[in-house]
Formats: C-alpha cells, sequence, structure tokens
C-alpha cells in the first residue's frame, strides 16, 4: 500500500522552534497515526521561525511543490499579530493560503486542517507586556481564521486552550521561554491524529 503523504505548513509552531525534530507536532502526529496501522511519509515540512502570511506565501513559492497531498495543515498568523499586521490582511492573505493548501490537497478540501494560533502571551518571554491585549488580538486572528476554514470547508482544530495551560504548567513551554515544548505539542499531535486517521479512512 502506497503510504498517504503529508505537508504541514506554518511557521516556528510547524518547525518546532527550541525542540528536537521528533517533538514537532507533524512529526509526533505521524508516528500516532503509524501506530494505528496508517502508513503515512515523513512529513514534508514548509515553516521558517517568524513567517507572517506573505513570507510562508513567498517560502512556498520558493519550494517548488510539485504533486498533491493526500493531508495538509495550514499555522500561521502569530507573527502577523506580534508585528502589529492589520487583522483585515491577514484575511486577505490568509484566504489565499488556505485556497493553496485546498489545491495543494487536490481540491479535497477536507484533506485540510487549519490549526489555531497558539497564544504567546502566557509565556515567560511575554512577562510585563499587556497579556489580555494580547489575547484578545489571538483571539481575533483565530475568530478570522475559523470563519475562514469554516466557508471553506476545510477543518479547524483549536489549540490555543492547550497553550493558556502554560501559565500554571511551566512544562508546556520550550527552554526558550516563549514556544510550546514536546509535551504541549504532544497533545496537538493527538488531536490532529484522531481527525487524520477519520480524513484518511
Amino acid at each position: 500500500m502506497v503510504p498517504y503523504s503529508y505537508l504541514a505548513l506554518g511557521d516556528s509552531y510547524t518547525i518546532g522552534e527550541s525542540v528536537t525534530e521528533t517533538e514537532r507536532f507533524p512529526v509526533q502526529a505521524v508516528q500516532l497515526l503509524r501506530s494505528k496501522g496508517i502508513a503515512v511519509d515523513d512529513p514534508k515540512i514548509i515553516a521558517t521561525t517568524g513567517w507572517t502570511t506573505d513570507e510562508l506565501e513567498k517560502g512556498i513559492r520558493e519550494a517548488r511543490i510539485t504533486g498533491t497531498f493526500d493531508l495538509v495543515t495550514l499555522l500561521i498568523g502569530v507573527n502577523n499579530q506580534y508585528r502589529g499586521r492589520s487583522l483585515e490582511e491577514y484575511r486577505e492573505q490568509f484566504s489565499l493560503l488556505l485556497q493553496q493548501a485546498i489545491d495543494f490537497a487536490g481540491h479535497r478540501v477536507t484533506h485540510v486542517v487549519v490549526l489555531s494560533i497558539p497564544d504567546w502571551g502566557v509565556t515567560p518571554f511575554a512577562a510585563g507586556r499587556d497579556q489580555a491585549a494580547i489575547a484578545r488580538e489571538i483571539d481575533a486572528f483565530n475568530a478570522a481564521n475559523r470563519a475562514i476554514a469554516a466557508a471553506s470547508g476545510a477543518h479547524w482544530l483549536d489549540i490555543t486552550p492547550y497553550t493558556r495551560e502554560a501559565a500554571q504548567d511551566p512544562a508546556l513551554v520550550a527552554e526558550d521561554g516563549l514556544h510550546p515544548s514536546g509535551k504541549d505539542y504532544a497533545r496537538w499531535a493527538a488531536d490532529l491524529a484522531a481527525l487524520s486517521a477519520q480524513i484518511l479512512h
């Protein structure tokens, strides 16, 4: 049987800044799927720490991806929020990225999963900043990507509540004091693997 293929598009959260390669959520999700007897290739990841929506779009262009994938995930927007970029611009650019993701899935919109943006405001890195304002802005960006995903028919996976638990559990944050740890990514991966198992079967 030919293994399923998986393309993961994003930023630091997809490439797994400050965690090992095996702790990245796309890699953990694939391992979980394999443990269920679902053959999946190693994920192809197009993601770089710090990328905004337009930078991801440029990265996708430069990667010159050919062919289609059985599963595509998209998680992007935290750097738009962090840099104070507008919600309107985000909506517009995210819509284009989602359409690209759907194209990569061979126009099978139900094979695309949008993940919500984590809330970095609860991390040690954000100490002294307006955490309530960060949370409000993250919620607004997530409301946008959720609505766009719903309108297209793509799946939407809410991992933001997990990341907010870092306020009580420091083990959910990587050593850099900003990004999620492998422990937190494991929870995202479990949810993604459960949804992907339904998508692929």
